[in-house]
């Protein structure tokens, strides 16, 4: 079957198996590596990726069921000069990745929760990234990027 939908602000389409997971479609079909596959029980949240704006683990959605949907990846959330994004930045100023496998998915959920809710609290980013694993950090560097990001005091964690 063919399916048909926006990756990045660009128009794709290609030729699947029904049982075709988004996440197959991005990495095997479009060449976007950048969304990880880190369980593939939807467990980790390394390949969250916004559907129509709301964050979606790609290993839990078929990509034919996504026909005529808005796809962004980790790789479409750079600015438009190719610069680092706002939440992108603020993972690298403030240490919120180590070894960078749940990077993507830490961020795409990140900016998920900054648009729904553009100045979270500790708790708030904490219960947000609930989905999200990650293995090296101890999460506290990525709350600060998150405070951070929405333009909050990071340092403020720091102190309690």
């Amino acid at each position: 079957m063919k399916v048909s939908i926006t990756v990045n602000g660009k128009a794709v389409s290609g030729e699947i198996e029904g049982r075709t997971l988004l996440v197959q479609f991005l990495r095997e079909g479009l060449g976007l590596t950048g969304t990880h596959v880190g369980c593939d029980t939807s467990q980790c949240g390394a390949c969250v990726v916004h559907v129509n704006g709301k964050a979606v683990k790609s290993c839990t959605a078929f990509a034919a069921d996504l026909e005529g949907a808005k796809i962004t990846t980790i790789e479409g959330m750079n600015n438009a000069d190719g610069s680092l994004g706002t939440v992108q930045q603020a993972f690298q100023d403030h240490h919120g990745l180590q070894c960078g496998f749940c990077t993507p998915g830490m961020v795409m959920s990140s900016a998920a929760l900054l648009a729904e809710n553009p100045k979270p609290s500790e708790d708030e980013i904490r219960h947000y990234l609930e989905g999200n694993i990650c293995r090296c950090t101890g999460y506290h560097n990525i709350v600060k990027a998150v405070l951070a990001a929405s333009g909050q005091d990071a340092d403020q964690i720091a102190a309690e």
